[in-house]
């Protein structure tokens, strides 16, 4: 079962963690991602296990590009859902470049995309679904960062994986709002 095939947004972490061998990404991994090279020398850590981690969340994001590209040729949406996707797609896009980035800084040879996905292309049949389908990708999202935040004990690191967090839950608010639902549920976030 994929990663954006989760029925909830705790099944979507437990896969996450468990591709990832029990971590989300290490203090130096997220200190290299954002970009602090010298927070990442202090924060230590294994180069074999960020890489493995870093590559987990490569293929997470391979996995967002191809479903987005899934939506997109779809031909089921409207120009500015089919804009906003394609934004979307973008980003993730720009994590991959970043990601792929820091594993090679640390030495190591980033994932590749699939040659197939298992996406579940028969439930496809308007764009309402594929909408819903994003949503229910960007939610596990949310909740795979959720749970990597609180395992930093330095701020400045917990500060760098919130800032993933952040772009993921603003994702899952804008298609919220598309599919018709209160963007933000509740004032916390599960």
């Amino acid at each position: 079962m994929s990663f954006f095939q989760m029925s909830t947004p705790a099944a979507a972490r437990r896969l996450f963690l468990g591709r990832s061998g029990g971590l989300v990404l290490s203090g130096a991994a997220v200190a290299l991602l954002a970009g602090n090279d010298a927070l990442a020398a202090k924060a230590g850590g294994g180069k074999a296990a960020d890489i493995q981690i870093l590559n987990t969340a490569i293929g997470a994001e391979l996995e967002a590009i191809a479903a987005y590209q899934l939506g997109a040729e779809s031909k089921l949406l409207s120009k500015p859902v089919l804009d906003l996707a394609l934004t979307f797609q973008g980003h993730h896009k720009e994590h991959v470049a970043l990601l792929s980035g820091t594993v090679a800084k640390l030495g190591g040879k980033a994932a590749v995309a699939k040659a197939k996905y298992n996406f579940p292309v028969d439930q496809l049949k308007a764009e309402l679904d594929v909408l819903k389908f994003a949503a229910s990708l960007e939610q596990g999202a949310v909740s795979a960062y959720l749970g990597a935040v609180p395992l930093f004990g330095n701020h400045d690191l917990a500060k760098a994986a919130a800032s993933i967090l952040g772009d993921e839950a603003m994702h899952w608010a804008i298609l919220r709002q598309a599919i018709g639902e209160v963007p933000v549920p509740s004032a916390f976030m599960s």
